[in-house]
């Protein structure tokens, strides 16, 4: 790693997915489908992130089994357990014993500089937890305890990525241990890194947006799917012949960047089919793509949601792999810091 020369040790991938709601197609694209290539590839910890769902006001039952839903679509997407490591963070204490020690090595000017923070608290900041404003720290925490060097993020959280490069800078000088802590670079290369909604293609997909019409869930059977589609905001123009004919048409594009990321194709590989054609030939091609990648998906999560002691197992498994990783880390962390019995 060019930037970080004095770190040796080896390249490992980390993400987190909150439970905080059913998964769609803007996560599949933008990290399943990813996370799978990256098994193969790379050391691979993909974490439930249910410390950070608490930063906002949960239901404890449906927190838990909103942990395992995420679990099953990890599986059914294709991630393996023997490749990958499958965990929830709450499994593993040295997620919060770090973002303690980060605590104290972050700056509050840091964590003000957060974009993130104002668009979620808006104008009730006063009202909103502490965590809400301290996450990116914890997230922090959650790279660094297992020193990974990679970290597949989408455009909005670039910010609390450069965030952790900083911290795990700072620690490495204050306790004057230079390469100790990696600084993680960002991985966001690939199509599907922005999937919009179905109902405002200014506006990123989200399972928490008030209509279901607006995004594409895992669960979805191919005739909900095919409805959503064919409901989906464009405009009374026919595809145009180039990307740049894109410019200004943001529901156009995002149906345009959604087959392109399925289709393993650039944006003008699919004008160069569609261009010039209406709404009304593209959209159905694109249903019976997306019915033909999610439709499997949808199966499988059904089967697993069935099997609630094989989601259990997998994470039991993940969470005893994860905290071998962790251990050694925190025992030179507590160390270098100086706390007493190291």
């Amino acid at each position: 790693m060019n930037d970080t020369p004095s770190y040796n040790g080896p390249e490992r991938v980390f993400s987190g997915v909150q439970p905080t709601g059913a998964l769609h197609l803007g996560n599949y694209l933008g990290a399943l489908k990813k996370f799978v290539a990256l098994q193969h590839s790379h050391d691979c910890l993909f974490c439930i992130v249910d410390l950070h769902a608490i930063t906002l006001p949960q239901d404890p039952g449906t927190l838990a089994a909103n942990t395992r839903k995420i679990a099953a679509a990890f599986l059914a997407a294709g991630l393996d357990p023997r490749r990958a490591i499958i965990f929830v963070q709450s499994a593993v204490t040295a997620h919060a014993e770090l973002a303690w020690i980060f605590n104290c090595t972050a700056r509050m000017g840091w964590l003000e500089r957060m974009t993130q923070f104002k668009d979620k608290a808006g104008r009730d900041k006063e009202r909103a937890s502490v965590g809400l404003f301290d996450y990116p720290v914890l997230q922090a925490a959650d790279i660094l305890a297992y020193k990974a060097t990679h970290v597949p993020v989408g455009e909005d959280q670039k910010q609390h990525l450069e965030l952790s490069r900083d911290i795990a800078d700072r620690f490495n000088r204050q306790y004057g241990a230079p390469g100790f802590f990696p600084l993680p670079e960002p991985l966001i290369k690939g199509p599907g890194a922005r999937v919009m909604s179905l109902k405002d293609g200014t506006r990123k997909m989200s399972k928490s947006d008030p209509s279901d019409l607006s995004r594409i869930n895992l669960e979805d059977d191919a005739e909900t799917i095919a409805r959503k589609i064919r409901k989906a905001r464009t405009d009374p123009e026919p595809l145009p012949a180039t990307v740049d004919g894109l410019a200004g048409r943001p529901g156009a594009a995002n149906l345009v960047g959604i087959y392109a990321a399925l289709a393993g194709i650039s944006d003008q590989q699919v004008l160069d089919e569609f261009g010039g054609k209406g709404f009304g030939v593209f959209k159905p091609a694109l249903a019976d793509l997306v019915v033909d990648a999610l439709t499997p998906i949808g199966k499988e999560l059904a089967r697993l949601n069935a099997d609630p002691g094989h989601i259990d197992a997998v994470l039991q498994d993940g969470a005893e792999r994860a905290r071998a990783i962790a251990a050694p880390v925190m025992a030179d962390v507590r160390r270098l810091v100086g706390f007493w019995g190291n």
